[in-house]
């Protein structure tokens, strides 16, 4: 059954009101239906010959199912309980903790670069032969990207197998626990971890979801090192509203005699993060800058572009260095951590193997700081969604962007497509981007495509269309504000050509991420001209403001805001 959306608009509330007034792009005449699929939260049966569609559907009903909420209210009042339930899950799944010591963990942590510090460490662990398991969030384009054997998702049948077989046990259980299924998080960390013994790695990188001390990952007992990146203010409603209280939670995954190693934090955190490794017992360094490493190659090259990756790689290379001397050298011992002890120690900047260095520039983690070039279209993809990483992704931006410009041919448009979710400051954000001067600033949801082929892995239950349709209005005016400074100086084209200059910094909201690529690109990605793709009506109204992206040799694309904004924009047609 499809759902029209916009005759769900109409109806009802002071949205639908607020929507009928709005001067949409898109026109939403009789002869077109702007469909979804239907939501639908009815668990598939379990039977023999169930695709991965059928099975990625099933796990979306763990997003929303009334025993996962209740979880949440729970265990948001008694954050201690999300862990006691963790291992319940994990036997109903017919695993152990014990089982989890087999599997030579390295588990990281922090608000932003923990994902980066994992890749650049499986990548180095991968170099050198091991088989490796790796576990982070969110996906871009496919829930799979989630779970990776040597490097790659797992593949669909793989992950239609061990689905069924985790999902099986816990359904078979749930009427001997009241009806109790894991939320969708948790049942993916159960399912990695069933993944990773299945098909016996030699490691697995094990990544945070979110603060540390009550994540569910943490039923982890003894990982053979902890890592801690970057800290700042995300997540509050969960973790705190301080930089201590953040920490605190982080340093909740220390575990005694286990070495962690963290990068260099503001003053309160670090302070933090040492008491907890003293309560904890367990040894902590502070990484080294990269700068300080002895290489015979000059100074280290990075698969990850960002100068802030460059913290994230030398914890990658203290994380992995501490591992193979575990697995080498299993009598290594490392220094003991005591109440009296309050000194922080100093990580050893190693010379890395030419092994390391390789992997070090081997690294690729997409949707940061990743440029594409599609014909005449350069997007620029980050998913930096937190005040810190917003700045790195500016100053990223604006240098990579104007190394492309200075090689153009002609005059470059500078369109900023964007979104933002959760409790997230959209209006602080945005403000960080007003001084990269775009010519159009665009808005749209976490929506791949307003048409009833939209993936299952890109569904999320958890917020309805109306919020974030709202969302986005929001955001406009947020750049509306920010912008009416700037508006009197103009916004212009930054490569000087025949184009004439703009005045304002023209807004557009659009319903979802296909047809506000289709409106900034003109026909100019070849992916997107495909003539499978449905093109969505504009107005002439919004299409006579596209006569500057009509007119410039070039059009640069910086997608940020949201990593499942980024990964929408990867799954459009074509590009998968």
């Amino acid at each position: 059954m499809m759902v029209c959306m916009w005759s769900a608009w109409r109806r009802g509330s002071v949205f639908a009101a607020r929507l009928a007034k709005r001067d949409w792009p898109c026109s939403f005449s009789a002869g077109l239906s702007v469909r979804f699929r239907d939501f639908s939260t009815k668990t598939a049966p379990h039977i023999p010959g169930m695709e991965y569609q059928d099975a990625i559907c099933t796990l979306n009903t763990l997003q929303t199912n009334a025993s996962a909420l209740e979880q949440v209210r729970r265990e948001r009042c008694l954050p201690q309980l999300q862990l006691q339930a963790m291992r319940g899950f994990l036997e109903r799944a017919g695993l152990t903790v014990e089982e989890l010591d087999h599997l030579n963990i390295i588990h990281v942590t922090g608000t932003k670069g923990k994902g980066s510090t994992c890749a650049f460490t499986e990548q180095i662990l991968r170099s050198y032969g091991f088989r490796t398991g790796f576990y982070s969030s969110p996906h871009l384009v496919q829930v799979r990207e989630r779970i990776r054997i040597n490097g790659q998702p797992i593949g669909k049948e793989l992950f239609t197998k061990y689905f069924w077989q985790v999902y099986g046990r816990l359904d078979e259980t749930k009427d001997a626990h009241g009806g109790m299924m894991p939320a969708y998080f948790r049942f993916l960390t159960i399912l990695a971890f069933h993944v990773f013994l299945q098909e016996k790695v030699d490691l697995a990188v094990i990544e945070v979801g979110i603060g540390g001390a009550y994540d569910c990952t943490n039923i982890i007992r003894r990982p053979w090192v902890c890592g801690v990146s970057s800290l700042g203010i995300d997540h509050t409603q969960i973790l705190g509203d301080t930089i201590e209280k953040i920490a605190w939670q982080k340093g909740g995954i220390f575990k005694p005699g286990v070495p962690a190693f963290t990068v260099k934090q503001p003053e309160d955190a670090m302070v933090m993060l040492r008491s907890r490794a003293n309560e904890m017992r367990s040894p902590l360094r502070v990484c080294p800058d990269l700068e300080e490493y002895q290489t015979d190659c000059g100074s280290l090259a990075l698969g990850l572009a960002g100068q802030h990756q460059r913290s994230n790689a030398s914890l990658a290379l203290q994380l992995s260095h501490t591992w193979l001397q575990k697995r080498c050298l299993p009598e290594a011992s490392f220094p003991s951590t005591s109440d009296e002890n309050t000194e922080i120690l100093q990580g050893v900047a190693f010379t890395p193997s030419p092994i390391m260095v390789k992997g070090l520039a081997d690294t690729e983690w997409a949707g940061r700081n990743q440029t594409l070039r599609h014909g005449a279209v350069t997007y620029f993809l980050d998913g930096a969604h937190t005040m810190r990483s917003m700045k790195a992704c500016v100053h990223w931006f604006r240098e990579t962007a104007s190394q492309h410009e200075r090689n153009s041919s002609g005059a470059v448009a500078r369109v900023l497509l964007f979104n933002a979710t959760g409790e997230r400051d959209s209006a602080a954000m945005l403000k960080l981007l007003v001084p990269c001067q775009f010519d159009f600033a665009v808005f749209c949801p976490n929506i791949t495509e307003a048409m009833a082929s939209c993936n299952a892995d890109q569904q999320n239950f958890n917020v309805s269309v109306e919020n974030m349709l709202t969302r986005c209005l929001d955001n406009e005016r947020s750049w509306h504000l920010h912008n009416s400074q700037a508006s009197n100086k103009g916004s212009q084209l930054l490569i000087e050509g025949s184009l004439p200059k703009k005045t304002t910094t023209d807004t557009l909201v659009f319903p979802c991420i296909l047809s506000a690529l289709q409106w900034i690109t003109q026909g100019r990605d070849p992916v997107l001209t495909d003539p499978a793709n449905r093109v969505l009506p504009v107005k002439p109204s919004i299409n006579a403001k596209a006569a500057h992206l009509c007119d410039a040799s070039e059009i640069h694309i910086l997608i940020a805001g949201s990593l499942h904004l980024v990964g929408g924009g990867a799954q459009t047609p074509g590009r998968s």
